[in-house]
C-alpha cells in the first residue's frame, strides 16, 4: 500500500461512515414527500412525484392545534428545563466541589448512585406527588424537578469541571470579604462556562426529544408538545396518512438540527474540558 492510499483511506472511511449516518435523515426527508401508496409499496428512496401537500397537512397540526403552538409548547418546556438544570445543578456541584461540610463524600456517592436507577423506578412516586399537588396536566412536573438538581449526571459533570479550577482565586476573594454565594456568582460560575453550556445543550436536546414523561403528565391537546402530537397524529389520521406523519417528523427534527449546528462548537469545547473527556 503506497503513501497516497494510506493518506486517503481514513478520509474514505469517514465519508462512508457519514453516508451511513445521514441515510436515516435522507430517508425521512424523502418519505415525507411520498404519496401514501408509495410509502409502503415503493422501495425507491426518492418519490416518483413529490407530495408537498403532506407538509400542508402537517402544518395544520392535530386536534385544532397548529404546529406553531406545538413548537411553542415544546420550546417553553425545553427552555424551562435548561434554566432549571443550569442553576440547580451548578449550585449543587459548587457545594460538592468547593465547600467542606459533614458527610459531603457520602452524599456525593449517594447522588452518583442514583445514576444507576432506572427512570421508571421513581416515576410512580413522582406522579403521586404531583397528582396530590394538583399539578398533573400542566408543565410543572416537567420543569419544576429541574430546579431541584434531580439530574445527577449534570451535577457530576459540573463537579468534575469545578474540581479543576484553581483555589487561589477563591482564597483571594475570601480575603476581600466575599462569601460562598458571591464567590459562586462572580468567580466559579463564569469559569465553569464550558460545563454549563454542555449541560444546557444536552438538557435542551433531551427535553425536546422526550416523549414518555410528557405523555404521562400532559392530557390536554392544547398543552401537547411536538413529540406528543406525532403519536396523536397517527391515532387521529389512521395508518394511511404516513406522508403527513413523516412531514411532521421532519418539522420536529429541524429545530434540533439547527440548534446542534449553532452550538456544536460549544458542545465540543465543553466535552473536551469537562468530566466527559476520556
Amino acid at each position: 500500500m503506497n503513501i497516497a492510499t494510506k493518506r486517503w483511506l481514513p478520509h474514505m472511511f469517514a465519508a462512508l461512515s457519514l453516508l451511513v449516518l445521514l441515510y436515516p435523515l435522507a430517508w425521512l426527508l424523502a418519505t415525507s414527500l411520498k404519496p401514501a401508496d408509495e410509502v409502503v409499496t415503493s422501495l425507491n428512496l426518492w418519490p416518483s412525484r413529490p407530495e408537498w401537500s403532506n407538509y400542508t397537512t402537517a402544518l395544520d397540526g392535530v386536534s385544532g392545534i397548529t404546529v406553531t403552538q406545538l413548537l411553542g409548547n415544546t420550546v417553553l418546556i425545553a427552555v424551562g428545563a435548561v434554566v432549571g438544570n443550569v442553576l440547580s445543578c451548578s449550585l449543587a456541584a459548587y457545594a460538592f466541589a468547593r465547600l467542606r461540610f459533614r458527610m459531603r463524600k457520602v452524599m456525593f456517592a449517594f447522588m452518583v448512585a442514583t445514576l444507576m436507577l432506572p427512570h421508571h423506578v421513581v416515576l410512580i412516586p413522582q406522579y403521586i406527588i404531583f397528582n396530590r399537588l394538583g399539578m398533573v396536566d400542566s408543565y410543572w412536573p416537567l420543569i419544576l424537578p429541574k430546579f431541584l438538581a434531580t439530574e445527577a449526571f449534570f451535577v457530576f459533570l459540573i463537579v468534575q469541571f469545578m474540581r479543576g479550577l484553581p483555589r487561589e482565586l477563591e482564597e483571594s476573594a475570601r480575603i476581600d470579604g466575599c462569601g460562598p454565594f458571591r464567590i459562586y456568582r462572580s468567580i466559579t460560575l463564569p469559569l465553569s462556562r464550558p460545563a454549563l453550556i454542555t449541560t444546557a445543550i444536552f438538557t435542551f436536546i433531551w427535553t425536546w426529544n422526550d416523549f414518555f414523561t410528557q405523555m404521562i403528565y400532559l392530557f390536554s391537546p392544547e398543552k401537547y408538545t411536538i413529540t406528543l402530537a406525532l403519536s396523536s397524529f397517527v391515532d387521529q389520521s389512521s395508518t394511511s396518512a404516513y406522508g403527513p406523519m413523516f412531514a411532521m417528523s421532519v418539522i420536529s427534527v429541524l429545530p434540533i438540527v439547527l440548534f446542534f449546528f449553532v452550538f456544536q462548537r460549544y458542545l465540543v469545547q465543553g466535552m473536551a474540558t469537562s468530566g466527559l473527556k476520556g
